[in-house]
């Protein structure tokens, strides 16, 4: 820990301490979203990412205002295919295509798009089974108009999932999608194979322990377990994070997808409106995510690319706990000190100090 005068000397740098730091090596980012009527202009968002060095930005639908802010901003773009044009992008190619020219090809080079998150969460066992049989041939159409567009090279299409699709998760080896839902899953897994691209899935300890906390320990779902909590074979595992990435993981294998990898898109803790969700839990949580991400899981050890859900609380969201899961709040002071360089504390100095069921997080 730095001392007073060392910390003193940091301060003094200010900027420029937080300009030096370079987080690309923990892949982390984070996940834009703005349902709040509160919220600072697109610029100062864009801006707040960029003095904060976070590299990385999951955006849930194609604002032209938060495109047009990100242009030359070298942040690298998950950008979101709504769940409302899923079903319009499926009909037919020439839909595809012009989504990809006025929200992708209008903007690339001067807007680093990395994926293309064809729909969130959509699942037959959930409010969304409606939107099941258009999601592949929404994802091909859209990697078709990639490609005629010159960029399938540097563009990964694909979509994002959440946990109700797995039907068994313990002990992580035996994970597998629901024998009910393998007609959906088995052919998005298909296309990641043949694509060559990742499967971006939404992992959120906090719903697991909160709808169980009789059976899962508050410390096994804050990184914060002192011994192993599951041994599954030779795989140790002392964190719920790891133990449910490497559940999606069996279970992609199980359907033919071995050598899909997995980026999460989404994961963060809310700090009010439900059980177990305080500015503590939340604090404890974020800070153990940023750190873990860089060593891997058990199953697939290195960094996993992961996406904090979310930049900002947003007022508009439904129930209560879903409008406390932002890093900031609206006037853009920080909720809890995180650091997230490799190697200064650029969040702690300038941070202020603050001691399964599904998360819908469309837009």
């Amino acid at each position: 820990m730095a001392t007073t005068a060392q910390m003193a000397a940091i301060v003094i740098l200010g900027l420029l301490v937080v300009s030096s730091i370079d987080i690309a090596g923990a892949q982390l980012g984070v996940c834009y979203g703005m349902m709040g009527n509160n919220l600072p202009n697109h610029w100062e968002v864009i801006q707040l990412y960029k003095s904060r060095n976070i590299g990385r930005l999951r955006l849930y639908d194609p604002n032209q205002g938060a495109l047009q802010a990100l242009r030359g901003s070298n942040i690298e773009v998950m950008l979101g295919l709504p769940n409302v044009d899923v079903k319009h992008i499926a009909s037919g190619m020439e839909h595809a295509k012009w989504w990809v020219q006025k929200n992708v090809r209008d903007f690339w080079p001067d807007v680093k798009i990395k994926y293309i998150a064809v729909g969130n969460e959509i699942s037959p066992v959930t409010g969304t089974s409606y939107l099941t049989s258009f999601l592949v041939p929404a994802m091909v159409n859209i990697y078709r108009a990639i490609a005629e567009a010159g960029l399938g090279n540097n563009i990964k299409v694909s979509t994002s999932v959440d946990m109700t699709l797995i039907g068994n998760s313990y002990p992580p080896s035996q994970g597998s999608f629901r024998n009910d839902a393998r007609w959906f899953t088995d052919p998005i897994v298909g296309f990641l194979r043949d694509t060559r691209a990742p499967l971006l899935v939404n992992i959120y300890p906090y719903f697991s322990y909160s709808g169980n906390p009789g059976q899962i320990s508050l410390p096994y779902s804050l990184f914060t377990a002192p011994n192993v909590v599951v041994q599954d074979g030779s795989r140790q595992y002392r964190n719920l994070f790891d133990a449910m990435l490497d559940s999606v993981y069996a279970a992609m294998d199980r359907s033919g997808g071995g050598s899909v990898e997995i980026v999460v898109s989404e994961s963060g803790w809310p700090s009010a409106g439900a059980f177990g969700a305080t500015t503590d839990n939340a604090a404890t949580y974020l800070r153990n995510l940023i750190q873990h991400v860089r060593e891997g899981s058990p199953r697939k050890p290195g960094p996993i690319e992961t996406y904090i859900f979310a930049m900002f609380d947003e007022n508009n969201k439904n129930p209560e706990l879903e409008k406390h899961f932002g890093l900031f709040s609206p006037n853009k002071q920080p909720k809890y000190n995180l650091n997230f360089g490799v190697s200064d504390s650029a969040w702690d100095i300038f941070a202020e100090t603050n001691a399964t069921t599904s998360l819908i997080s469309e837009m």
